[in-house]
């Protein structure tokens, strides 16, 4: 096909605010799948994308419109997964940017619309909802229009749940995106832009051609890893695969490998032709995790699953890092890197889903930069591999960059909250009369448990949250540690500031009294920084009455006894051991 009737475009959108749905009456309209096949989010292949609304995967699709290839990716809109919309937009010359019409605009919706402007797309600002009651047709034009410098005639509304309005959305498409400007002549160069592996076919590539032509059967390479092997097969997605001869320029299809590794044929890497050489194409900066967890299953015995499991999620998610990591209360498990506690929930589920494991996750921390006295500096990725005390010269922490769009009469709370959470407010600027824009730096640890939570009930549910990972910065840093019985529970250990750590050390251990159950013997929960105790709380342990079956005589026999179980009580308490139950690793995660 020629590159002139192909466009390449994506949907941005903050959460929830109709991506998918749109992308449905796209399908529909255009008559990529039959009516009797047509169901909500049928882009969203995962269970999980379907019960939870949300899209957790970018997913490519072919469509035909009055002589024109629709090549589209619907992306995710949750900040966790931003990672997979700034990979859709380098494959793209267009963006629909999807605004609710009640909502407005959010976060999430600015750092969408950055990203399309640095990628030089050309924006097609649309208000959905229009139906809504609630639907405040102007006042959100106006946002928009202040947004994107953009005319009010410029803006489409529609609404994706009926389809009023969407063929404009269609035609405007046809009309002011640009066609791919690639050399059909020139050496096979294509992009890929999301992998997966396929235990029947091995790994498929979605990619976008950028330069000449791969057909089924061609002898590939990647130029980044150096792999090489066959375009088994290649073809388009609407929304199924489709097989055909072969890929053009500017085209966006799948290529079915006989890889067995994603790895060998990473994102952003570029595939060529074995008999050609051609300059790579830039590719996307690698995605690194910031928040980790323990992954433990619930008994030793199904580790080898959990370590199977691990592998093939790998193999779909690129973004996922882990390491085997071994606790003394918790057995064999997984130290796992993820983009967000988003991230981590759907792993979570998806592996207690997916392979029926019954999992155990500690709390989750962030990464740390470690300066040692020798000069040399290491990554420590969970409080129980932290370097003694006397070695260590700096700990450095990650911050980052937060927006959070209001409405203005938030802005005290919001602020208030910023710096609860060591947070600094940088400034605060007015989308419009309603809408303010507050920027602030803050260390992500302190973001990880409950700041979501606490924003969303303080504004009224008002409040949108979008971040990116600024720096690494010095700060006074300190590990505190929880002791069970006298016994060190490396599992619970966490860094924390050492201004927060008194309060932090008294609310977990009386949060861990509500949880570790009584025992015959008194049970001393305590926490210390380095050798100094700063918090305690003693679970009292269980009292049986033994003088109950004594009746008359001296008063010595009943001393006696209760002597005795004093005695065993003592001894109890020095080889007792103290069950943990599972709740209480994730103890942190609700500080309040």
């Amino acid at each position: 096909m020629s590159q002139a009737t192909i466009r390449n475009f994506c949907i941005i959108a903050h959460i929830d605010h109709g991506k998918s749905t749109l992308a449905d009456r796209l399908l529909e309209i255009t008559g990529t799948v039959e009516k009797r096949a047509m169901k909500q989010q049928l882009l969203d292949k995962m269970d999980l994308e379907r019960e939870r609304g949300i899209t957790i995967k970018l997913a490519p699709v072919r469509m035909e419109y009055k002589g024109t290839q629709l090549n589209l990716i619907d992306t995710p809109g949750h900040v966790d997964f931003s990672y997979e919309v700034s990979r859709s937009l380098q494959a793209c010359e267009g963006a629909i940017l999807v605004v609710d019409a009640s909502q407005g605009i959010q976060a999430q919706t600015i750092a969408n619309v950055y990203l399309a402007m640095e990628a030089d797309l050309t924006i097609i600002p649309v208000l959905n909802k229009i139906d809504l009651p609630a639907a405040n047709v102007e006042k959100v034009s106006r946002e928009v229009m202040s947004l994107l410098g953009c005319a009010r005639e410029d803006i489409l509304s529609i609404s994706a749940k009926t389809g009023d309005g969407v063929e404009a959305v269609l035609d405007e498409l046809v009309e002011k995106v640009n066609p791919p400007k690639g050399e059909e002549s020139s050496d096979t160069r294509a992009l890929i832009f999301d992998s997966f592996y396929d235990e029947y076919r091995g790994v498929v590539l979605y990619v976008r051609v950028i330069d000449g032509t791969i057909s089924k059967g061609s002898a590939i390479k990647m130029m980044a890893t150096g792999a090489q092997g066959d375009a088994l097969e290649v073809g388009s997605l609407s929304p199924d695969m489709r097989p055909a001869g072969a890929l053009s320029t500017g085209e966006i299809g799948y290529i079915v490998t006989n890889f067995h590794d994603t790895s060998e044929a990473r994102v952003g890497d570029t595939v060529a032709l074995t008999k050609q050489s051609p300059q790579p194409l830039a590719g996307y900066k690698e995605v690194k995790p910031f928040v980790y967890a323990g992954f433990f299953p619930s008994s030793n015995e199904f580790y080898p699953q959990l370590k199977d499991a691990m592998d093939k999620l790998k193999l779909s998610d690129s973004a996922l890092e882990y390491t085997p990591e071994n606790s003394p209360v918790l057995g064999h498990g997984y130290r796992v890197g993820f983009l967000g506690l988003l991230h981590l929930d759907i792993i979570r589920e998806r592996i207690e889903r997916e392979f029926e494991i019954d999992l155990i996750v500690t709390n989750p921390s962030t990464d740390y930069k470690v300066m040692l006295s020798n000069g040399e500096e290491v990554d420590v990725t969970a409080a129980s591999n932290m370097p003694a005390a006397n070695e260590i010269e700096a700990i450095r922490e990650p911050w980052i960059n937060g927006e959070i769009v209001v409405p203005k009469e938030y802005v005290g709370t919001v602020i208030q909250l910023i710096t609860g959470s060591r947070g600094l407010q940088k400034n605060v600027s007015y989308v419009d009369d309603h809408l303010a824009q507050v920027a602030f730096e803050a260390p992500l640890a302190n973001l990880l448990t409950d700041f979501y939570d606490k924003l969303k009930s303080q504004t009224s549910g008002y409040g949108s949250f979008n971040y990116e990972l600024a720096d690494y910065r010095a700060e006074d840093l300190v590990r505190l540690d929880f002791y069970v019985a006298g016994d060190i529970v490396e599992a619970l250990s966490v860094m924390c500031h050492r201004s927060e750590a008194q309060a932090l050390g008294r609310t977990t251990v009386e949060k861990l009294k509500d949880i570790i159950p009584r025992q015959n013997f008194k049970v001393a929960l305590q926490a210390a920084i380095g050798g100094k105790f700063i918090a305690r709380e003693d679970l009292s342990a269980y009292r049986k009455d033994v003088t109950s079956g004594l009746y008359g005589g001296d008063v010595s026999r009943k001393k006696k006894v209760l002597a005795k179980q004093k005695r065993g009580k003592e001894r109890l308490k020095r080889f007792g051991k103290v069950d943990i139950p599972a709740e209480a690793f994730t103890v942190l995660l609700k500080r309040d």
